[in-house]
């Protein structure tokens, strides 16, 4: 089996990779032994693919068509494979393989090109969040996952970093920040949160219409999670010329249709928008950090 990774994975790794690490090295080994290991064929490796992790689309030994996934250790892929047992294929992919290899999971095959996001923004919206609530359950005791409070509290050292070095965004970052400190003072519940939720990671199942997958698990409130999917399309919302008034009706609507206080999600989407931008910036992608930081200036 001849094998090369995505551009989009070199690429996106390459932002991120600590100095040193040798897992994209590694990888073409690293699948040629999973496979072996469990007897499986291999069809192909999805193109264009995800930014933090390696998937191909195999069929086990009796012919079940499955998924292989691969992922670096700062992907947290333990974690995701700890948040799909206990969700349990409720609301999300099916976990195939309980214990496994590190770093390697095997996955319900789902229909890779078909996303919530294929459907007209209203429907998308409705069919993602209804995919969403049934993932908000009580985390396991003795959970091994992050909180909001510690994942956050990683983010805003970088984002005042970030201030320092460049005066221009220090405004907005200022006001994420201030936004975060109240919303951790009382937050509402603790629920296990996709943690990276948005319309491309809803795909087509068989078992289900819509299953969600790629966790990057994390304990904490609902707000925060739908978050990321109030900014869903941000380049379309960027180009209209209502985009602001948009976003608005939208921070409402999500949080009436789920039940979440309206005025906790617009200050996580600000917060999750700032970051993200900050990261985008710092990373070497100017465009997406100037259309998320536009975004959250209308929040």
């Amino acid at each position: 089996m001849v094998f090369e990774p995505p551009k989009r994975l070199v690429r996106a790794l390459g932002e991120t990779a600590p100095e040193g690490d040798d897992w994209l090295e590694k990888l073409p080994d690293a699948v040629q032994q999973a496979v072996a290991l469990r007897e499986l064929t291999v069809e192909r490796v999805q193109v264009p693919g995800g930014r933090s992790s390696l998937v191909v689309l195999v069929r086990a030994a009796d012919g079940t068509p499955a998924v292989l996934k691969l992922a670096p250790g700062r992907a947290r892929p333990e974690a995701e494979r700890a948040a799909l047992a206990h969700w349990a294929g409720r609301g999300a992919v099916q976990l195939l393989e309980p214990f496994s290899a590190e770093g390697v999971l095997l996955l319900e095959r789902l229909h890779p090109d078909v996303s919530v996001r294929s459907l007209p923004e209203a429907k998308a919206l409705l069919e993602a969040a209804g995919t969403l609530r049934r993932l908000w359950v009580e985390p396991p005791a003795d959970f091994p996952f992050e909180t909001v409070a510690e994942r956050t509290g990683r983010q805003a050292e970088a984002m005042r970093a970030r201030a320092q070095a460049d005066p221009e965004v220090a405004p907005l970052v200022g006001l994420a920040l201030a936004a975060r400190e109240e919303l951790l003072a009382a937050p509402p519940e603790h629920r296990l949160l996709h943690g990276t939720f948005r319309q491309s990671k809803v795909l087509g199942g068989e078992r289900m219409p819509w299953l969600a997958v790629g966790p990057d698990p994390v304990v904490g409130e609902c707000a925060f999670d739908l978050a990321r999917l109030v900014r869903d399309r941000v380049e379309d919302l960027i180009a209209q010329p209502s985009g602001a008034a948009t976003t608005r009706r939208r921070v409402k609507r999500l949080a009436e249709s789920l039940d979440v206080d309206q005025e906790r999600l617009r200050g996580w989407t600000l917060f999750r928008a700032v970051e993200s931008g900050v990261r985008a910036g710092r990373v070497g992608r100017p465009r997406d950090a100037e259309l998320l930081l536009e975004f959250a200036s209308w929040l």
